[in-house]
């Protein structure tokens, strides 16, 4: 049902948002020098970081030479897109040392999962 919390775009639009609110706090400090607007900022930023940390983990949690160690096991599958589709959602899930030591049945039941949902054309 929220699906969209896991996309790109969500969170893209989340930064802007936060930059946006960022930036008007900044204007309204300079303009009225009231310490409230400070506080809003400082609020804001550190929000927009525990909001937006978890998604990051797999952009900076992953190494080139480990994301293919781990491509290599889907390479034998005919289908690209949903190759792509089960990397991509393993990437968001994990960080390259959870993906090291989480079991091979917890990893197998998520790699199943992952497939269904990507191979899931349905709205809901």
């Amino acid at each position: 049902m929220f699906d969209f919390l896991e996309s790109d775009w969500f969170n893209i639009a989340l930064e802007i948002i936060f930059l946006i609110l960022v930036s008007y706090d900044i204007k309204m400090y300079f303009q009225t020098k009231k310490k409230e607007y400070l506080t809003n900022i400082v609020l804001t930023i550190g929000f927009a970081i525990w909001a937006l940390y978890p998604y990051y983990n797999s952009y900076i949690g992953w190494d080139e030479e480990q994301k293919k160690e781990m491509l290599s096991s889907c390479q034998n599958e005919k289908n690209a897109t949903l190759c792509q589709c089960i990397d991509d959602a393993t990437f968001k899930e994990f960080s390259y040392e959870e993906y090291k030591k989480t079991s091979k049945e917890d990893l197998a039941n998520f790699l199943k999962e992952a497939k269904e949902d990507c191979l899931d054309d349905s709205w809901f």
